[in-house]
């Protein structure tokens, strides 16, 4: 399978099981669409090249690259998708919801207002402490462990998510294990004791922005109403300051937005917290029910993908000027990564990843919190319901999914986000359609970057 587009001059072709990208003349690009055709009605793709009534020459380029499995090459992964899942059996992370709890209240919120529709709490260090040794246990020989902070708001809960991280660091003497910690958290409560902390004791911060001053405003309020974005702009620009500075260590950070119907030009909110300094970001279509009024809809598709290409377009110009950024979703590694074996598996969901809440009951990932039917065990007792974990460790690979097998995209997102499956059809193998459009999209911009910056 392959798929053919053009994008700000470059006539590209995707190979979808191989992985190769190639950027084409327009002769070339019309050749492989006349043959193309061929084999979709049927035609052995041998055969379809060799009576292409083409230049021998470019005849001669395409069979090559046919030949070296660079163009409609077969599809390996497919028989061996089982075993490469059975590999990801062994727990490597937990998302630790230290608060079902927040001190702000936005509108979009996936978990309920922050309390998860009602099921607030606030984790114990003696919880806290026990997911952690749970995590160790079922670790296996994994040497690399993550724990994500998160909530609700976790720095309401700032003091157990240091005794945490002190606890960590004596397990990793104990059973040579190291320790990633993350906090995802809205920046309200950031002080310097927080800055200087996550310093030294955060691999990476997740910083809640959803750009634009009034884009922010609009959805994520303070609990009396008012919007948010001037009590947290300094505190992250502050933390990411201090998290730069020392070169030495690498110590990550992103901004996370979310965009809605309200604001569909979204490329001026990354936009804007790039031109803010925070050259790490991120935006995510609302996931939500159709029938808010911020909800994204079929309809609402063509200005979100021009939205899409327009970033594209002038996150190319930036580089050039030497005022690049990053954007999460078109950060693609074309020669290094991800492996097959994630391209195949995906992230993990209640295999190597589980979500904690305060009273240490274990879900499939922390989208999934809050649905009790997809419960999976606690940490004190373990997995109790198997049932539920085998729906995600034998039936959830990109192979398992409705449309997946027919989407020359497969091996760039293994199948979506199971959660959004799950939420949005019922089952975690029915695509969530609008977000694989999207996603499409995200990966052809991407795609056109890397063969752009390969020019320049």
């Amino acid at each position: 399978m392959i798929h053919q587009y053009k994008f700000n001059g470059f006539n590209i072709v995707v190979d979808a099981a191989s992985g190769a990208v190639h950027s084409v003349d327009d002769l070339a690009f019309d050749a492989v669409k006349h043959i193309d055709a061929e084999i979709r009605k049927g035609i052995d793709a041998a055969a379809a090249i060799s009576s292409a009534k083409i230049e021998e020459e470019l005849k001669a380029d395409i069979k090559e690259l046919y030949n070296d499995g660079l163009l409609w090459s077969e599809d390996p992964f497919e028989e061996a998708a089982d075993e490469i899942k059975v590999q990801q059996s062994v727990l490597k992370a937990i998302c630790l919801h230290v608060a079902h709890g927040c001190n702000m209240d936005c509108e979009y919120c996936f978990a309920g207002k922050g309390d998860y529709s009602g099921k607030s709490g606030i984790m114990d260090l003696e919880t806290g402490k026990r997911a952690l040794d749970f995590l160790v246990e079922n670790s296996g020989s994994r040497k690399n462990l993550e724990v994500d902070f998160f909530g609700g708001e976790p720095l309401i809960n700032w003091d157990v998510c240091k005794e945490l991280v002190a606890y960590g660091r004596e397990l990793e003497k104990k059973h040579n294990k190291k320790f990633n910690f993350t906090l995802t958290t809205n920046g309200v409560l950031i002080d310097q004791e927080v800055i200087d902390f996550t310093d030294k004791e955060m691999n990476n911060v997740v910083l809640s922005l959803d750009g634009r001053k009034e884009t922010h405003d609009r959805m994520r309020h303070s609990k009396t109403g008012e919007g948010t974005y001037d009590n947290i702009i300094d505190n992250f620009k502050a933390l990411v300051d201090s998290r730069l500075e020392n070169a030495e260590r690498s110590k990550e950070y992103y901004m996370r937005g979310t965009y809605t119907a309200y604001n569909k030009d979204f490329a001026a909110d990354v936009l804007a917290m790039a031109d803010m300094g925070f050259k790490e970001t991120s935006i995510e279509p609302v996931v939500s029910d159709p029938d808010v009024p911020y909800a994204l809809h079929e309809e609402d598709l063509p200005v979100l993908f021009e939205e899409y290409e327009k970033l594209a377009l002038e996150m190319l110009e930036r580089e050039k000027n030497g005022e690049g950024f990053n954007f999460y979703h078109y950060m693609l590694d074309l020669t290094g990564g991800p492996c097959i074996y994630k391209r195949v598996a995906g992230c993990g969901v209640a295999t190597e990843y589980l979500a904690v809440t305060p009273t240490g009951d274990l879900y499939p990932c922390h989208q999934f919190v809050g649905d009790d039917e997809t419960i999976v065990g606690n940490i004190y007792d373990g997995i109790t319901h198997p049932a539920t974990v085998k729906i995600f460790s034998d039936g959830n690979n990109v192979y398992t999914r409705d449309k997946c097998k027919e989407c020359w995209a497969r091996l760039y997102c293994a199948g979506g986000c199971a959660a959004n499956n799950y939420h949005s059809n019922g089952d975690i193998n029915k695509v969530y359609e609008f977000g694989c459009k999207l996603h499409r999209k995200r990966i052809e911009c991407a795609l056109m970057l890397a063969v752009a910056l390969c020019d320049f």
